[in-house]
């Protein structure tokens, strides 16, 4: 994944104006109406945790008006250094929720205990927080991969997924590009996954940008594997709607066919390198859009 720095007049208004309502916030995009469904990925305002913490950062997203977060920051069964609970109230406080979260662990045969009492303590935390889903947004996946790397895989995520189920959390796979580089018994292997894990216990979430620099099209895996999909990753080169080459009304449409409630932009590259800027950009393009809900 690419690498997810001072703030513009703008971002300066947001953090002064904490008594002004999010839809005050975004009004010169020109959002109006019901406020909608809009998550983040908070990987998207990275540097900002580092440089001025998660507080700081979540009354940022919140005044922008986002509704929900997913997280990026769990580690030894903290959250971004902070206690589950502690996280979760800090986030509830600002008005919004933690839905979702992205964690990995790579796993080898003389791993596997290890890791997956990594993922009960991971589990336990999440819990707390209230998640309802937890997404590995990363494998291994190269030109030495072989089939029976593949396979177990495969059987890795079905089995956190049984784990994550008992704790009424949804374990998902986030995918890149690289999935569409390589095949296994001719099929990519995003494929692959699809059709190799238990669908019952392991969702996928598309993130659409990755999807489509991998040569292919969101809207036809959503429509052809509707009920693999619980969650999706609304991207772009930069900022959401910027660069031209996203199409997001059918994903969108499509989405609401399929019953899509959660769903979370991520900003990756900003184009004056400012993330503050870049992530409010992105959710006035898309309170502004009619075809968003």
């Amino acid at each position: 994944m690419q690498n997810r720095r001072d703030f513009l007049k703008r971002a300066s208004l947001m953090l002064a104006g904490g008594m002004v309502m999010p839809q005050l916030l975004t009004s010169c995009g020109g959002s109006a109406g019901p406020k909608k469904h809009i998550g983040l990925q908070l990987y998207s305002l990275r540097e900002m945790v580092k440089d001025d913490g998660i507080q700081k950062v979540l009354e940022t997203v919140a005044k922008m008006g986002y509704t929900h977060v997913e997280t990026a920051g769990y580690d030894n069964g903290k959250m971004y250094g902070l206690a589950p609970a502690e996280f979760k109230k800090m986030v509830e406080d600002q008005g919004m929720k933690c839905t979702s979260s992205h964690l990995s662990q790579a796993i080898t045969k003389d791993t596997e205990a290890e890791v997956m009492a990594w993922w009960d303590r991971a589990i336990e935390a999440h819990n707390q927080i209230g998640v309802k889903y937890m997404v590995q947004p990363w494998m291994p996946i190269n030109d030495n991969t072989t089939i029976d790397d593949m396979k177990m895989y495969a059987d890795y995520f079905t089995s956190v997924g049984y784990k994550t189920a008992a704790a009424s959390i949804a374990f998902g796979y986030h995918n890149h590009d690289f999935e569409f580089k390589y095949k296994f018994d001719g099929k990519y292997a995003y494929d692959y996954l699809l059709d190799n894990v238990s669908k019952q216990h392991v969702f996928f979430q598309m993130d659409v940008y990755w999807v489509m620099m991998g040569g292919e099209d969101p809207v036809k895996y959503l429509k052809e594997r509707a009920s693999q999909f619980k969650a999706i990753h609304i991207k772009d080169e930069k900022e959401i709607g910027a660069s031209g080459k996203m199409n997001f009304q059918p994903i969108f449409e499509q989405m609401k066919a399929n019953n899509v409630r959660d769903w979370y932009v991520e900003v990756e590259q900003y184009t004056n390198n400012n993330p503050v800027e870049s992530v409010q950009q992105s959710y006035d393009f898309l309170a502004k859009a009619d075809y968003v809900y």
